[in-house]
């Protein structure tokens, strides 16, 4: 699952032929249980299990319903933008955008992975996941007063799906066709029963208006505010500067169930900045209200102030329960100097965590040793049984840890001396062909060995610089190089890079988008998240077996099975992560008592007048 406004990964469509093994299929047979879901209407739609919320729930359990409207909430973005198309290759877009969209569904913050009609007021799917129907609320509006209608919601899957980012196309190509079925009723009909969480998926898109888009070019930027359907209108463009949005006192949805105690602040603003370092300046000296920090050295040393302790500014960590995710130096396989295992493991062992971890983060952060940390789908042990059966068919193609070891990475002392890493970092080099001549690690063909590391944010050098000193005691060049976030994205897209830090977040409902992740069909198509460019017909399977999984226990193993795999690939250098968000704010900013355990859920915060 993901929310395509909400991240910057975005996810691909489902592989026509699976890899899977007759043995692999047998096991989920076994183990998972037929669809029940009834072919009648229902409030919501949940991924696995039953919803939380009954159909004449008031609000969601994590809101102050009396929460007052009112007051300004203003936070930094990093970077630049050119547009207000989101949904298109082009530019780079607006933070907030999303703001002004509505979706068929909305996601509750206190559940693994359900929805609840925002747009639409009854959702029924059929028996054997074969289609989805939505029904629309005959109230809901756009901005321009006219009613949203399944030919907009038809127009606008026809057009992402057309001329949208490639995601689109990929994550949705399981729909065969889509029609209306009423005055205020669509249906998608799909070409697969196995993909259950496709309903799901659908809800999350953004309702588009035909009547607007129909005659202007979808596929250009655009910095005039498109009409949209959610909670806020765009009220201040300067492009590449700010955004503001003001909240719509007339927004059709304001008195649904799902948004009581919400979208509370007349004003959402974002200021941008030409890096994190300006933006804290910035927070600490008003001209900003919220802040999410990112790095801890700011987090420990930067926030000490008179406002601090007379408590005009308040700072505090929110415990969370999201995968972590991977945050990490990544290797671009498509890279010759990337293709043998054997460099990618001595790589991982010139990255010294412990000292970073020590001298540079207060020793704030775990080493990260999953692409799912902080999960239940986290790779643990050894393989159970049930993995076994997933992986036990291409026992060849999988390094023999798979089945032997549990995964970990080196550790060190913390103090600077790493020998014994770099002792065994070059004995993989040598094997690999990577020799040492005149002091200067050679590839197999006697070239210098020469990495870039490509950045677009400065304060990330402070990281690198360390891990640059351990490779040239191997003989290695690290030069880093740091371009504006236009050519930095523009690089990454055509894959123009040897090494970057990357973040691949995931959710505790993992789908359709990790074909996207991972997949080999991927691997060279630009835009895609991809970014690695991992071809691998082992996790080209697994990531099937998540995707059809028919119930949570399946779920869980495909997941760690795929896990595993990804991890002793030695696709990158893992970073850290921490399961806490670090917020500070205005003393006159208000959150509910009840924290939800799956958003920071700001959306539920308020101004209060003192």
């Amino acid at each position: 699952m993901l929310n395509a406004l909400k991240q910057t990964t975005f996810i691909s469509r489902r592989t026509p032929i699976r890899q899977l093994t007759c043995t692999a299929f047998t096991w989920l047979a076994l183990t998972t249980s037929a669809l029940s879901f009834a072919a009648s209407p229902q409030h919501g739609i949940a991924m696995h299990g039953d919803l939380k919320y009954p159909s004449d729930f008031s609000h969601f359990d994590y809101v102050n319903p009396s929460a007052p409207k009112g007051g300004a909430f203003r936070q930094a973005a990093v970077g630049t933008f050119d547009s207000l198309n989101p949904f298109i290759i082009k530019g780079v877009p607006a933070s907030g955008i999303g703001l002004i969209y509505d979706t068929l569904m909305e996601s509750s913050a206190d559940e693994p992975f359900s929805q609840y009609g925002l747009l639409a007021e009854s959702v029924t799917r059929a028996e054997d996941n074969s289609w989805v129907e939505f029904t629309l609320r005959p109230s809901a509006r756009f901005h321009d007063g006219k009613p949203v209608t399944p030919e907009d919601v038809i127009f606008t899957f026809n057009t992402l799906r057309e001329k949208g980012r490639p995601f689109y196309r990929a994550y949705y190509a399981d729909i065969s066709n889509i029609v209306k079925t009423g005055e205020h009723s669509v249906r998608f009909n799909f070409k697969s029963t196995e993909n259950r969480e496709l309903p799901l998926i659908i809800g999350q898109v953004p309702v588009l208006p035909k009547h607007y888009w129909q005659d202007k070019d979808f596929t250009k930027t655009t910095l005039t505010p498109p009409v949209g359907s959610g909670p806020y209108k765009i009220s201040k463009v300067d492009s590449g500067r700010s955004i503001h949005y003001q909240r719509d006192s007339n927004y059709w949805g304001r008195n649904l169930p799902i948004n009581q105690g919400r979208h509370n602040f007349d004003l959402m603003a974002f200021e941008y900045y030409r890096d994190s370092t300006v933006a804290l300046e910035a927070f600490k000296s008003g001209d900003l209200n919220f802040r999410r920090e990112n790095s801890s050295k700011f987090w420990a040393t930067s926030y000490d102030s008179p406002a601090l302790s007379e408590g005009r500014i308040i700072k505090e960590s929110i415990a969370h329960k999201n995968p972590t995710g991977m945050q990490a130096f990544i290797f671009n396989l498509r890279r010759n100097k990337f293709q043998d295992i054997r460099v990618r493991k001595a790589l991982n062992l010139a990255f010294d965590f412990e000292w970073t971890n020590q001298n540079l983060f207060y020793g704030a952060y775990s080493r990260t040793e999953s692409y799912f940390s902080n999960s239940e789908l986290a790779a643990k042990g050894l393989p159970s049984e049930h993995e076994k059966q997933l992986l036990e068919p291409y026992r060849a193609q999988l390094p023999v840890e798979v089945f032997t070891k549990t995964f970990s990475l080196n550790k060190t002392q913390g103090d600077g001396n790493i020998r014994n890493e770099l002792r065994q970092a070059s004995r993989l080099l040598k094997q690999a062909g990577w020799t040492v001549k005149d002091g200067k690690r050679v590839d197999q063909n006697g070239d210098p060995v020469v990495i870039e590391m490509l950045l677009y944010d400065s304060t990330f050098e402070r990281v690198v610089h360390p891990y640059k000193k351990n490779l040239e005691r191997l003989g290695i060049t690290l030069n880093t190089r740091i371009v504006d976030t236009t050519q930095y994205i523009n690089r990454v897209r055509g894959f123009d890079f040897d090494m970057i830090v990357y973040s691949i977040g995931q959710s505790n409902s993992p789908g359709n988008e990790q074909r996207e992740f991972w997949h080999s069909e991927y691997a060279d198509k630009q835009n895609a998240s991809n970014v690695i460019g991992i071809k691998s017909p082992v996790v080209d399977a697994l990531v099937e077996a998540v995707i059809t999984a028919k119930d949570r226990p399946a779920l869980v193993t495909a997941t760690r099975a795929l896990d595993r795999v990804l991890l002793w690939g030695h696709y990158v250098v893992p970073h850290w992560g921490i399961t806490q968000y670090r917020v500070a704010y205005d003393h006159k900013i208000m959150h509910p008592t009840v924290t939800p355990p799956y958003q920071l859920a700001t959306d539920t915060w308020w101004h209060q007048k003192k």
